[in-house]
């Protein structure tokens, strides 16, 4: 069968066939979970309409939204790869998206901001936590120290255990002392979140330097220092620091750099953890954070949920915890216009459902693609 009818069958039959797919692929992902992934995929969009090829990808049409897929078949027909992409929900119209976002549980911000025009926005100057999405604000004090001459892109600076933090990322499991350009840094932080690049980054650019254009998180924190404030056994240390003044939080810091970084399962679960110890930003401070870097390549190696394709540009950052969402995109439309669109959501009582927001949000940008012509 031909990809588009390997797709129509795994969205329209009864039954999905084991046969269909080679052996590598169900030992990797059991066909009992993908009967489990697909049902869920048809529950949330709809009846099935078609399929579209998409470049040398495909877009699965639905009642209720579409989903973006890569698929590969070998030589029999056989399924090799199938990779389902954050669904998009179909958007009539952006007051619509605003209703939907109003009905989420717990404080939800969102923009979208079209040149210097807001055409939609629901609590756009509340400031929410962000997650990783505050790595832009690192990466905007970079930019301007490299423009200014104080710093350059190939600076190569090494890799110190102390500066080791937890995932996302993949520094924290590479040798101590390896040399590292600021370049490829920025590049890990923005692409795969990496949070070591991250607070080695910091280090470089200076907590002051960030702080200076970001006074509502200050002291400033790094990865390693929010992980260690949030580990369940520095409970009194994240008390001490709830209590105290920026004089004091800046000497806590010095007590935070002696303590070890705690283990990564601590952090698996899907609980919120101490909401208020993390980077608040308001969307309209992200959507100016995010124009500032826009030009810079690699804001585009992880495009988000946007569709390269529809848009001359795209730079993108998100963030996340347990209770904490957030997606920033910047656009540049085949129309010559610039977009910007970012939501956050947080909820101190229950984790978020990243999947239902990041389709909603996908909406958004799909609708803008198509109608903002």
């Amino acid at each position: 069968m031909t990809p588009e009818a390997t797709l129509e069958a795994l969205f329209t039959s009864q039954d999905i066939k084991a046969e269909w797919f080679v052996a590598e692929f169900l030992a990797q992902v059991p066909i009992t979970q993908l009967r489990i992934i697909i049902s869920d995929v048809k529950k949330q969009l709809g009846s099935y309409q078609g399929v579209q090829k998409n470049g040398n990808d495909y877009v699965v049409n639905f009642s209720q939204g579409d989903l973006p897929t890569k698929i590969v078949l070998n030589n029999e027909g056989k399924i090799t790869g199938l990779l389902l992409q954050p669904p998009n929900l179909k958007v009539n119209s952006l007051s619509d998206a605003v209703v939907e976002f109003q009905k989420l549980p717990g404080k939800v911000s969102f923009i979208v901001k079209e040149n210097s025009s807001t055409l939609a926005e629901l609590n756009s100057k509340t400031p929410l936590a962000v997650g990783s999405a505050f790595k832009l604000a690192v990466l905007n004090t970079l930019k301007t120290q490299i423009v200014s001459g104080k710093k350059s892109w190939e600076n190569v600076v090494r890799l110190q255990a102390e500066d080791k933090s937890l995932p996302s990322g993949i520094l924290q499991n590479w040798s101590d002392n390896s040399p590292l350009t600021l370049q490829t840094l920025a590049s890990l932080m923005i692409s795969i979140s990496d949070n070591t690049a991250t607070d080695i980054l910091i280090k470089q650019v200076g907590r002051e330097s960030i702080e200076s254009n970001s006074s509502r998180n200050i002291p400033f924190l790094t990865t390693r220092e929010l992980f260690i404030l949030k580990s369940s056994q520095n409970r009194d240390l994240l008390q001490r620091y709830r209590n105290s003044n920026e004089k004091q939080r800046r000497a806590l810091l010095t007590e935070l750099a002696q303590k070890p970084l705690p283990n990564v399962s601590e952090f698996e679960g899907t609980l919120p953890n101490a909401l208020d110890v993390e980077w608040f930003y308001n969307a309209e401070e992200l959507c100016e954070l995010i124009k500032e870097v826009a030009d810079l390549p690699l804001m585009s190696i992880n495009p988000g949920v946007a569709n390269p394709n529809d848009w001359q540009r795209v730079a993108y950052k998100g963030g996340s915890e347990p209770g904490v969402l957030n997606l920033t995109t910047w656009l540049k439309g085949k129309n010559g216009k610039e977009y910007c669109v970012a939501a956050t959501w947080n909820n101190s009582d229950a984790p978020v459902d990243e999947l239902k927001f990041s389709a909603l949000y996908g909406g958004v940008i799909s609708f803008l693609a198509s109608h903002r012509k």
